[in-house]
């Protein structure tokens, strides 16, 4: 099976919906607006404004939920502000909102309704761009900003970790984790490696020079090992949970042996390098975000964050687990295993931390 055939956030705006579940992304959103606004000013103050009056802006993996409303208000209003300072005429907004076929369009649609509305005056358009960030989107020098928030991570294809024999690498896991073999990080590693730089060139073809790429990665701490808690440990849960219905003989072995999520957390080393050998870019800026990411509020009972905290992984994972396992568990795996899982772990007082790269290249 291909990524691009099966990835998507859960759809609709229902209780276990992408766009109600993703607190989380929501969170890296506002806290990450600075970034954006400090992009979209240093691109207008050194280039002035588009002299066709056009702002060209694309957000790529929009997914559903309210972030792509956030970062399109924060462009928005860095662009107005810096016009008010100038006295220069407000530009027409050109928005591209791009994420796989899969990804459930009418639902972000309706949700631009009220966001028109309430940009009332101005000249701001918007497409649906359906398509896949690792191939070519858009035409030659045609942006000026583009962003991606929580999607670079993904792979663009299931690494295959087999060895000669045909014997699974991975042996009981999803991801890597600290007692994978060192062969299974080398092939996410490469994975990652070929992904990222062939999105940093293709984003190059598309955008203009100096226009600003702001990206913001799931990633690890410095020094931090590409299997520890902290970078895997939705996947450790998701596996154990899987693992139980082995036992249970709800999952044959093989099915749960021959599953890689397509995913990488790099680290910021990592992300920096892969972009000073592609070249095509320069680090304008970067930096680590480490929040609090445990699924509830602080004093809520931990049974109840496990169940909130597998709802949201059930939203960004449930697609790839439902076409590889079957619809049949799916209620099973996210509605009792994990929960309960998650639940214990955060009994025990564990305060999970999300690692975000963000970053703002310049194109040279």
């Amino acid at each position: 099976m291909k990524v691009k055939d099966v990835l998507f956030m859960s759809r609709g705006v229902g209780e276990s919906s992408y766009s109600r579940t993703s607190t989380y992304p929501q969170k890296i959103a506002l806290l990450t607006r600075p970034v954006v606004t400090s992009a979209v000013r240093s691109l207008l103050l050194e280039q002035a404004f588009p002299s066709s009056g056009l702002f060209n802006v694309a957000d790529l993996g929009c997914a559903t939920g309210p972030c792509t409303f956030v970062f399109m208000s924060t462009v928005i209003d860095a662009v107005l502000g810096l016009c008010q300072e100038s006295g220069s005429g407000v530009p027409e907004f050109q928005f591209y909102l791009n994420d796989l076929f899969g990804n459930d369009f009418n639902s972000l649609f309706q949700g631009l309704s009220s966001f028109c509305s309430d940009n009332g005056g101005l000249s701001c358009f918007v497409m649906g761009t359906p398509g896949s960030f690792h191939g070519r989107l858009f035409p030659q020098n045609s942006l000026h900003l583009v962003h991606s928030s929580y999607s670079v991570h993904w792979l663009s294809k299931f690494p295959d970790l087999t060895s000669k024999e045909g014997l699974p690498l991975n042996k009981g896991k999803i991801y890597m984790s600290e007692t994978s073999p060192p062969a299974v990080k080398e092939a996410y590693l490469a994975q990652f490696i070929a992904d990222f730089s062939s999105f940093l060139s293709l984003r190059s073809h598309e955008m203009m020079i100096d226009g600003r790429l702001v990206l913001i990665l799931h990633g690890r701490r410095s020094g931090d090992s590409a299997g520890s808690k902290e970078s895997s440990y939705s996947w450790e849960f998701l596996a154990k949970a899987i693992e139980s219905l082995v036992s249970e003989g709800e999952v044959s072995e093989e099915k749960l042996d021959t599953l890689n999520i397509p995913y990488y957390t790099a680290s910021p080393e990592e992300v920096s390098s892969i972009v000073e050998a592609e070249g095509s870019f320069a680090v304008e800026s970067m930096e680590t975000l480490v929040v609090e990411a445990g699924g509830g509020s602080e004093g809520e009972d931990p049974w109840d964050r496990g169940r909130k905290l597998a709802n949201h992984m059930r939203s960004f994972t449930g697609s790839i687990i439902a076409h590889h396992f079957g619809e049949e568990i799916m209620d099973q795996l996210y509605g009792l295993k994990l929960p309960h899982l998650l639940g214990n772990d955060l009994a025990t007082g564990y305060q999970r931390k999300g690692v975000s790269i963000v970053m703002v290249l310049k194109k040279k």
